[in-house]
C-alpha cells in the first residue's frame, strides 16, 4: 500500500519545486522557449512558416498524452516525469551539432536536423508535462497554489530576467552561430542540474489501479465546465501563441530594433511577471482563481494594440517597447496563474484527474502547435499588406494583431459561464483596487503579517483605516479577532474608516453581541458611522436586550445616525420610562436625527429637568433637528458663545428682514423686535429678551410639526428667568428663523 503524502511532506518539498523551475527557467530561455530560439532558427535562413513548424513541433506532441496517460500512472508519476524530463535535456545536446550539419551539409540539412531534434524533445516533453500534472496537483496544497504559483513566478522570473540580460549580451558580441551555441551549452548545463532538483520532490507513487481501472474520457469531454474551460484556453491560445512567437521578428523587421535589443525586450516582460507574481498569487487564493483569470485576460487583449500602436523605425522605440511588454507580462501571468489554480482546485476531479489532465494537455497542446503553424503561415500569405489606417499602420503583422484581440475577448465571453471557486465576481474584483490607494494597501498588508508585537499591529491596523482600500478587509478581520484589546479596538476604529462591506458589518455585529461592554459600544458606534443598514436589525436587538446601558445608548445613537424610522415607537417608549438620564439623552438624540416630531413634549420636558450644561445643549440640538437644519442651530450656538449680544441682535434683524414682506409683523411688533436688537447690540440681554418676547407674541402659528410647542415652551421658560438662560434663547432664536 503506498503511502499517502502528508501536507507537512509537500510544504517541505516546495522548495525543491522552486528549484527546479528556476534551473529549468535558464534551460528554457536558452534553448526552445525564448526569443534566442527564433532568432537561431531566422539565422539559418528559414522562412516564416518554417519557423512556425518548428516551434508547433512542442506543443502538438501533445497528441500523445491521452495514450501514455495509463502508463505514467503505472510507473508513478514522479518517476516517469523524472525520466522523461531528463531525456529531453540529453537529446537537447544535440544541438550543439547544428553548425556541423550546416557547414557540410547545408541550410536545408540543418532545418531537417534541428527539426528533428526538436520533435524527439517534444516527444519526450510530452510523456514529462503529462505525468507533471496530475504530479503537480498532488504535491502543492491547494490552500497555497496561489502562493505557490506566485512564489515560482518570483523566482523564474528573476532567473529569466538575469538569463535574457546574458543572453542578450551573448546574441550582441558573437558572430554567426557561436552565441547561440555558447547559450545552449550553458542551458543543457541548467537543465540536468534541474532534474537533480526534481528528484527530491515528493509524491507521485505509482498507482496501478489508476492505470487499470475504467477510463472514461467521453464523460470528461461532457463536463460543460471543463468543455467552456477548453474553447475558453483555444481561443486565447489562438489568440496570443502567434504574436508571442513572431513578436522578435515583428521587433526585428518592422519596429527596427537590433537582435540584441529583441532579447532584450523579454526582459520588460519578465519584469512585469517579477513585479506582479506576489499579487496574483495572493490575489488567487484569497478572491479566487476566477476574477484573476479574467483579468488577466482583459490585459492580454490590451496588448496587442499597445503593439500596434509601437512607434517604428525610431532609436526610441525600445523604451516603449519594454513598457508594453511590462503590461504583457502581467497579463500573462494573471491569465495563468488564475487559469491553473481554476483548473485544479475547481474543475479536475482528483479522482478523475489522469482523464481531465492528459486532455487538458492534448488540447492544449494541439491549439499551440496550431496557432504557431497558422501564424508562420499567415505571416508569409500576407507579405504584401501595406497602407495606413489613422495611427493603425497595415503590415504583414495586421491579421495576427486582429487575431489577437478577437480571440481572448472571446474567450473572456466563455470563461465567465464557469462556475467560481469564491463569491468575488470580476468586476468586484476589480473595484477592490479602484477604491483607497492599492498600493500602499498592499504595503500594509505585508506589513500586518510581518508585525512582531502589539505596538506594531496596532499600528498598521489604522493605517489600513486611514488608506481604505477593501483588500485589507481580511486583515481587518484577523485584527478583530486578535486576543489583545487593543488591536481588536484599533481594528474597530479602522473598519469605521472603511468603506461599508458585509463582512465587515458582519464582524462589527459579532462585536456588537460579545460580552465586553468597551468593544461592543465602539462597534455600536462604527456600525452608525459606517451608514450602512445592514446594521439596522443588530442594533435593535442590542437596544432591546443588551445588558450594558453604554451600549443601549450607543445603539439609539446608531439608529439615529442611520436614519432607522422603525425604530422610533421604541426609542419613544424608551424615553417616557428610562430613568438614566444618559440613556435618555441618547434616545433624545437618536429622535431628533430621526425627525420623530412626535417627541417634541417628552424632549422639551428632559431639556426642563436636565441641569448640566452640556445634556441641555444636546437635548436642544435634538429638538433643532426637528424643525430645522442643524447647520444654523450649531453656527448660531457658536455666534451667541463668542459675542453673545451682536449674535443674538443680528439674529433678530435677521428674522425682521425675512418676516417684513409676508405681513405677519404688525408695525408695534416690528418696533419691539428693533428695540430688541438694539438692546441686544448693547449687551443689554434681559432688556433684549424681554422686546423679543413682546415682539413675537402676536405671530402666527410656525408651520414646522412641533415648532410651536418649542416657541411656547422657550418663551415661558425666558419670561420666567432674570438672566435669559443661554440654550433655551438659542433654541427660541433658531425656531423662529427656521419658521
Amino acid at each position: 500500500m503506498s503511502h499517502e503524502t502528508t501536507t507537512v511532506e509537500k510544504l517541505r518539498g516546495l522548495p525543491w519545486s522552486y528549484g527546479t523551475n528556476v534551473a529549468n527557467t535558464i534551460f528554457s530561455q536558452f534553448t526552445y522557449f525564448g526569443s534566442v530560439f527564433v532568432l537561431f532558427l531566422d539565422h539559418l535562413g528559414l522562412s516564416k512558416t518554417e519557423i512556425g513548424f518548428v516551434l508547433a513541433l512542442t506543443p502538438l506532441a501533445a497528441l500523445i498524452a491521452p495514450f501514455v496517460a495509463p502508463y505514467t500512472a503505472r510507473i508513478g508519476y514522479k518517476r516517469a516525469f523524472v525520466l522523461y524530463y531528463g531525456g529531453r535535456k540529453a537529446v537537447t545536446v544535440l544541438l550543439l551539432l547544428t553548425p556541423v550539419i550546416l557547414s557540410a551539409y547545408g541550410g536545408r540539412a540543418a532545418f531537417w536536423f534541428v527539426a528533428g531534434v526538436a520533435a524527439l524533445f517534444s516527444l519526450s516533453r510530452a510523456v514529462e508535462e503529462t505525468a507533471y500534472y496530475p504530479w503537480m496537483q498532488e504535491f502543492v496544497p491547494n490552500s497555497v497554489r496561489g502562493k505557490y504559483s506566485a512564489t515560482s513566478n518570483i523566482f523564474t522570473a528573476f532567473t529569466g530576467f538575469v538569463s535574457v540580460w546574458v543572453a542578450g549580451l551573448v546574441i550582441g558580441s558573437a558572430s554567426g552561430l557561436n552565441g547561440f551555441m555558447l547559450l545552449f551549452a550553458a542551458g543543457i548545463v541548467a537543465g540536468f542540474v534541474s532534474v537533480w532538483a526534481a528528484t527530491f520532490i515528493p509524491g507521485g507513487a505509482p498507482n496501478p489501479a489508476e492505470a487499470s481501472g475504467k477510463r472514461n474520457l467521453w464523460a470528461a469531454v461532457q463536463d460543460p465546465d471543463f468543455r467552456r474551460y477548453l474553447l475558453g484556453l483555444a481561443l486565447i491560445t489562438l489568440g496570443t501563441v502567434p504574436l508571442a512567437s513572431f513578436l522578435p521578428l515583428y521587433l526585428q523587421d518592422l519596429v527596427g530594433l537590433d537582435p540584441s535589443a529583441v532579447v532584450f525586450i523579454q526582459m520588460g516582460t519578465l519584469f512585469g511577471t517579477l513585479a506582479s507574481s506576489y499579487l496574483w498569487g495572493w490575489a488567487a487564493d484569497r478572491y479566487g482563481s476566477k476574477p484573476v483569470m479574467l483579468t488577466g485576460a482583459a490585459m492580454l487583449v490590451l496588448t496587442p494594440i499597445l503593439w500596434w500602436l509601437l512607434p517604428r523605425q525610431m532609436a526610441w522605440s525600445l523604451y516603449p517597447a519594454l513598457g508594453m511588454a511590462f503590461v504583457q507580462g502581467m497579463g500573462n501571468l494573471g491569465w495563468g496563474i488564475g487559469a491553473a489554480r481554476l483548473l485544479f482546485v475547481t474543475i479536475v476531479p482528483t479522482e478523475k484527474k489522469m482523464d481531465y489532465l492528459a486532455l487538458y494537455f492534448f488540447w492544449a497542446g494541439i491549439t499551440a502547435g496550431l496557432s504557431q503553424l497558422l501564424g508562420g503561415r499567415i505571416l508569409d500569405l500576407t507579405q504584401r499588406i501595406a497602407g495606413q489606417i489613422g495611427p493603425l499602420t497595415l503590415d504583414p503583422y495586421t491579421p495576427i494583431f486582429l487575431v489577437s484581440i478577437l480571440m481572448p475577448l472571446g474567450s473572456i465571453f466563455l470563461m465567465r459561464a464557469i462556475r467560481g471557486d469564491s463569491p468575488f465576481s470580476t468586476t468586484q474584483f476589480a473595484g477592490l483596487f479602484l477604491r483607497g490607494n492599492p498600493f500602499l494597501a498592499m504595503g500594509s498588508l505585508v506589513r500586518f503579517h510581518w508585525a512582531r508585537d502589539e505596538e506594531g499591529t496596532v499600528a498598521v491596523t489604522e493605517r489600513m483605516g486611514t488608506i481604505r482600500s477593501r483588500l485589507a478587509v481580511d486583515e481587518l478581520l484577523e485584527s478583530l479577532a486578535d486576543p489583545r484589546f487593543n488591536v481588536r479596538f484599533e481594528a474597530i476604529l479602522a473598519i469605521a474608516r472603511m468603506p461599508a462591506d458585509a463582512r465587515l458589518i458582519a464582524g462589527l455585529v459579532k462585536t456588537l453581541e460579545g460580552k465586553n461592554p468597551a468593544l461592543s459600544v465602539l462597534a455600536a458606534w462604527a456600525l452608525g458611522r459606517l451608514g450602512d443598514e445592514q446594521g439596522n436589525a443588530a442594533l435593535r436587538a442590542a437596544l432591546d436586550s443588551s445588558a450594558y446601558r453604554s451600549v443601549q445608548a450607543h445603539s439609539a445613537r446608531s439608529l439615529g445616525t442611520l436614519g432607522d424610522r422603525s425604530a422610533v415607537p421604541l426609542l419613544l417608549e424608551r424615553l417616557n420610562s428610562e430613568e438614566d438620564e444618559g440613556l435618555q439623552v441618547a434616545y433624545a438624540s437618536a429622535l431628533g436625527r430621526l425627525g420623530a416630531a412626535e417627541a417634541t413634549t417628552p424632549l422639551l420636558q428632559l431639556l426642563e429637568r436636565s441641569e448640566d450644561e452640556m445634556t441641555r445643549l444636546e437635548v436642544a440640538l435634538a429638538l433643532a433637528r426637528l424643525v430645522g437644519d442643524e447647520r444654523h442651530f450649531i453656527r448660531l450656538l457658536r455666534q451667541l458663545r463668542a459675542e453673545p449680544g451682536t449674535s443674538a441682535a443680528q439674529a433678530v434683524t435677521g428674522f425682521i428682514r425675512h418676516r417684513a414682506g409676508d405681513g405677519s409683523i404688525t408695525a408695534e411688533a416690528q418696533a419691539s423686535l428693533l428695540a430688541s436688537s438694539e438692546a441686544f447690540a448693547q449687551n443689554r440681554m434681559a432688556t433684549g429678551t424681554a422686546q423679543l418676547l413682546a415682539g413675537i407674541e402676536t405671530l402666527p402659528p410656525l408651520a414646522e410639526p412641533g415648532a410651536d410647542d418649542i416657541r411656547r415652551v422657550c418663551i415661558a421658560r425666558l419670561a420666567a428667568s432674570p438672566e435669559p438662560p443661554l440654550d433655551y434663547l438659542l433654541l427660541l432664536l433658531f425656531v423662529l428663523r427656521a419658521g
